[in-house]
């Protein structure tokens, strides 16, 4: 037996789903049920989970999927939601928007002599939907202390936006005569690409346009504490 707002709730995810595919966002979800907060929709979700009426979907920003109605008789729907029939047993419905997390690829290392493509193929890492944004995204570790007046350290690991093209004073990886994959600061300057690192012990390096490729730039930055 579900509670009323469990109910609810799973009605008005039900006939989202039914209506556009789309099921509703967290502050949807609030509005409808009149609740105070999102932590009491998280609350919901993770009981109707537990209960086996819908399953958050993995690798998919937001994704929830109803597994079944309750048997009990539906009550009355939430603000501005059309009733829907009951479904017995189980009913598959599109997939769609509910979970805070993404998984993009952990490609290892940016480190002197191993190019981005020898990098692909590796493990996945779950991220933050809100530290991303729109476009793909793939993860690095970060070797070395180039960036650190940037505040990027040796370890972190850096969360980075495929693009191949970059504007001046933007963090990018870069591809160097195809060999050496770098993070560093971009600049153009007299003709030449210039990578900045973000440490006075080191000098910028130049080198001719042909000879830098631009990977991504970067969109976020995780770090570890041990």
């Amino acid at each position: 037996m579900l509670t009323r707002k469990q109910h609810e709730l799973l009605r008005f995810i039900q006939a989202s789903l039914e209506e556009s595919g789309v099921s509703p966002s967290f502050e949807e979800m609030k509005d409808a049920l009149d609740l105070k907060s999102k932590s009491g929709v998280h609350r919901l979700i993770s009981a109707l989970e537990e209960r086996g009426f819908i399953r958050r979907l993995p690798n998919r920003a937001r994704a929830l999927e109803v597994l079944r109605q309750p048997e009990d008789v539906t009550p009355a729907p939430t603000r501005a939601v059309t009733p829907k029939p009951v479904v017995e047993a189980i009913k598959p419905v599109v997939p769609a928007a509910a979970n805070d997390i993404v998984e993009i690829p952990m490609h290892g290392r940016i480190a002197a002599g191993v190019p981005i493509e020898a990098l692909e193929g590796q493990a996945m890492l779950p991220v933050p939907a809100a530290l991303l944004g729109s476009g793909e995204h793939y993860a690095l570790e970060v070797s070395g202390d180039s960036m650190v007046e940037a505040g990027i350290l040796d370890g972190d690991i850096a969360l980075i936006r495929k693009t191949e093209t970059a504007r001046d004073g933007e963090i990018i990886v870069a591809l160097v005569r195809g060999e050496e994959a770098t993070l560093k600061y971009l600049r153009r300057e007299r003709g030449m690409v210039r990578l900045d690192p973000a440490n006075a012990a080191y000098d910028p390096q130049y080198y001719q346009p042909n000879e830098v490729a631009v990977q991504g730039k970067l969109a976020g930055l995780l770090r570890r504490y041990h």
